[in-house]
């Protein structure tokens, strides 16, 4: 309750009292929604976010995104805490150890299984925060007295975040569904579509996207996709499909804005008022700061939760700032531990200083080198590769040929993006690298691991699911 009145707040430049019949319907239709897990689960009654009285009113139709971001923010795929992707891929690649002393991390040991609970957890929450966004685009459609120009803006940011939420379920479990209905009757009998059918789809949406989203900020924090955002998925989902051109010309169409400034001091790009910024999830209350924060600092060893692997750490290159800036190590005289300080605040400020990170202007460069290398363009990809270099403190690169320059994009991506929503598991696994490196490093991997269990009970509820994936 206290997110969403600050969303009105901000947002809508209204106070409590000022809040309609309408936005206090909202709250509630909201906070019924949160139990939604599943997109097979259950059928939503008519009366919830699919309600007329939702969209006749621009307030309570912001609001329903807001809650949306609000449930991304919090559980599912892109939320900070020990049950995200950064953290669970961090532990499922090589970036984390884990020291919870009450559990078993079953991604650290990789040994995932099909009732394995966060496995489930990820799948149920993606797909009813994609049934949450084709219902606002449902209502928007029907919707009659809303403004044009803010019905474009409230579709692009639903159509943005369904092929987002597609693009980890394709990359985490393979061929999945694609949903775009909140029709329970479809969808509850839906089939796995092959991986090239869902990019497809995915690019679909975003280039709608694209065309629907305004090319500045609804919000001056960068809380809500803008023309930008949508751009920056599509690079690197083009990168993903190996259509370099489209993904060079789409991550350039980011840089060249001005809207982001390239920022050389590694301790001012996680903060909240960051110029590379592209899109964040503010914290639940003004006096919050990131769930990262809270999960990965420690002051006292062992690490509460997890740490950073000392492989990872020690790998860096001499001299590189991001080890200095982004790692810290901490220790008892005796046994050594390290966490990430990309955010630097574990508790709450008199305001907060740091937000979640979700896409930011550094790995537009990088898929933009990693692009130009493969048509050919080495002096390119070396400026761009360099850009992120120098500002780590290092030396332009002494790669020469395209194979080498590759391998140093790839090093510098290790580096640049570690503890972000699994970049690092994606690169290994797109590049075709994981069972050479994670053979290696962990104990346990197995070929069949690049993919993970569909959930059990989404199998039995609808048999058009299956099969199985590999070894599971």
């Amino acid at each position: 309750m206290k997110y969403i009145l600050t969303i009105f707040k901000k947002m809508l430049h209204k106070s409590a009292k000022e809040l309609t019949a309408d936005s206090c319907f909202l709250i509630t239709v909201c906070l019924t929604l949160a139990g939604c897990d599943s997109f097979v689960e259950v059928d939503l009654p008519a009366s919830q976010l699919t309600a007329k009285t939702v969209f006749e009113d621009a307030g309570t139709a912001n609001a329903a995104m807001a809650g949306l971001y609000a449930k991304m923010r919090d559980g599912g795929l892109l939320n900070g805490n020990s049950n995200g992707v950064s953290c669970n891929l961090g532990l499922y690649a090589d970036e984390f150890d884990y020291y919870y002393a009450y559990d078993v991390s079953n991604f650290y040991t990789n040994s995932l299984f099909p009732g394995e609970l966060g496995v489930n957890d990820i799948w149920n929450k993606s797909y009813s925060q994609i049934y949450s966004a084709n219902a606002v685009l449902e209502g928007l459609d029907n919707s009659i007295s809303i403004a044009e120009a803010n019905k474009k803006q409230l579709q692009g940011e639903a159509i943005f975040v369904r092929a987002l939420l597609h693009f980890y379920l394709l990359n985490l479990y393979g061929d999945i569904p694609y949903i775009t209905t909140t029709d329970y009757s479809e969808n509850s009998k839906v089939s796995r579509m092959p991986a090239d059918k869902i990019y497809s789809l995915i690019v679909m949406d975003l280039n709608k996207a694209v065309e629907l989203l305004s090319e500045d900020y609804v919000s001056p924090e960068r809380i809500l996709p803008n023309r930008s955002t949508a751009t920056a998925l599509l690079a690197r989902v083009y990168l993903y499909m190996g259509m370099y051109p489209e993904a060079s010309n789409a991550a350039s169409s980011v840089i060249n804005n001005p809207l982001y400034i390239w920022e050389t001091d590694l301790d001012k790009i996680f903060l909240k008022g960051s110029s590379t910024t592209i899109w964040q999830f503010m914290p639940n209350t003004s006096d919050s700061n990131t769930a990262e924060g809270s999960l990965y600092i420690f002051t006292s060893g062992p690490p509460p939760v997890v740490g950073l692997k000392p492989e990872f750490v020690n790998a860096f290159e001499q001299g590189d700032l991001r080890k200095t800036h982004w790692t810290t190590e901490v220790t008892d005289g005796v046994s050594t531990w390290y966490h990430a300080s990309k955010y630097k605040q574990q508790s709450t400020t008199p305001s907060s200083v740091e937000y979640s990170i979700v896409f930011r202007l550094a790995e537009q460069y990088l898929i933009r080198a990693e692009a130009r290398v493969y048509q050919g363009d080495l002096i390119g990809a070396k400026e761009d590769l360099n850009r992120i270099r120098t500002t780590a403190g290092l030396n332009p690169t002494n790669a020469v040929t395209a194979e080498q320059i590759k391998t140093d994009i790839l090093n510098q991506r290790r580096f640049e993006l570690f503890t972000e929503f699994g970049q690092r598991f994606f690169d290994l696994k797109r590049t075709g690298k994981l069972d050479e490196i994670l053979s290696v490093s962990k104990s346990g991997w197995n070929t069949t691991d690049s993919l993970w269990p569909l959930p059990a009970l989404e199998l039995n509820s609808n048999p058009n699911l299956n099969p199985q994936n590999p070894g599971y």
